[in-house]
């Protein structure tokens, strides 16, 4: 298939285009590849993508309404990744405008040009930020989320409620993955599993908020790019049962889904700093500090959905999988 991705200077996108190229599809790849974080990261992601003669890269902005136009009529994909987006919860904070520009301005435009351009499925990225306060465990896609914690978390809430508004109106199927901390060879250097790697390394003390007892359901990256290949081969369908009177948030009677990609098995911080500590042979300096605004205290993916819509549970132990980003940390930064 020909399949438009976003983002694919980015640790998902990345490792997404590749997996696609590898079974045979043609994938345009846009990203802007901003500054964000480290930008010879991101261009040495593009790096192993560029060479392939079923990728075109498009170094574009998602915000720019004309451009992504122009992009969709060029090229006409059959299927759409979107993974784009600002990324981050406490950045959000810090700098709300450039959420509303990238993960709201540019999916109303990505939303357009699926429309205009009869593609056939678009599968997104959201967030299991978007459980905000909920605390019932583990979270489930048939729970309501609407009390998110930080303004990245509202606006991945919104990119569901926007894509459930052009499946209805415009039968544009639709496929939402609410993903789960993910880590892995590749990954982004603002996150704890790079940030910890990074210092234990070096002999650098690291932050540890709530004093190291935060859970989170750390995923592994080829755990998210089989979820995500799985998804996008199935098209989500309207679901006639779906009734107005007792709504599932997850489904619809026009063609939307929505599902969780997580381990299904969280791991408390103060243990996946063990197993860094583990497979570097060096003990982690700790400076425990507080719980920082829009962190929630948890994460736990009910991943029954994917399980029986599309036959996948993610496999990769925290233990096996931050032994495959170590290797990879010291091979790239030859450390």
């Amino acid at each position: 298939m020909k399949i438009l991705v976003t983002g694919t200077a980015g640790f998902i996108g990345a490792q997404l285009a590749h997996r696609l190229l590898e079974r045979g599809d043609e994938v345009i790849g846009v990203d802007n590849v901003n500054d964000y974080y480290d930008v010879s990261l991101k261009e040495a992601r593009l790096a192993r993508l560029i060479g392939h003669s079923n990728f075109t890269e498009v170094r574009q902005d998602i915000a720019d309404r004309s451009v992504m136009a122009d992009i969709f009529a060029k090229h006409r994909p059959e299927r759409v990744v979107h993974l784009a987006a600002q990324a981050g919860v406490r950045y959000s904070i810090e700098n709300p405008n450039a959420y509303v520009d990238a993960n709201i301005v540019g999916f109303v435009n990505i939303l357009e040009g699926c429309r205009h351009n009869t593609v056939k499925h678009l599968v997104y990225a959201s967030s299991s930020s978007v459980y905000g306060a909920n605390e019932a465990m583990p979270f489930s896609v048939h729970d309501n989320v609407d009390h998110p914690l930080s303004l990245y978390a509202a606006s991945k809430k919104a990119n569901e409620l926007m894509a459930h508004t052009y499946s209805h109106l415009y039968d544009l199927p639709t496929t939402g993955l609410r993903f789960f901390t993910v880590y892995g060879p590749w990954g982004r250097p603002d996150m704890a599993p790079f940030i910890f790697t990074k210092k234990i390394l070096a002999g650098e003390p690291i932050d540890v908020f709530n004093h190291g007892q935060h859970k989170r359901d750390f995923t592994y990256i080829d755990d998210i790019v089989e979820g995500v290949v799985r998804t996008l081969d199935q098209v989500a369908v309207a679901n006639s049962e779906w009734s107005g009177e007792a709504p599932d948030p997850s489904i619809s009677k026009a063609p939307y889904r929505i599902y969780n990609i997580g381990s299904n098995n969280p791991v408390e911080l103060s243990r996946f700093i063990e197993v860094i500590e583990e497979r570097t042979g060096k003990k982690a300096q700790k400076n425990l500090l507080p719980m920082q605004p829009g962190d929630v205290q948890a994460t736990y993916a009910n991943i029954d959905g994917l399980i029986n819509d599309v036959g996948y549970k993610p496999e990769t132990s925290v233990e096996q999988g931050m032994a495959n980003f170590v290797d990879w940390y010291r091979e790239f930064y030859q450390v």
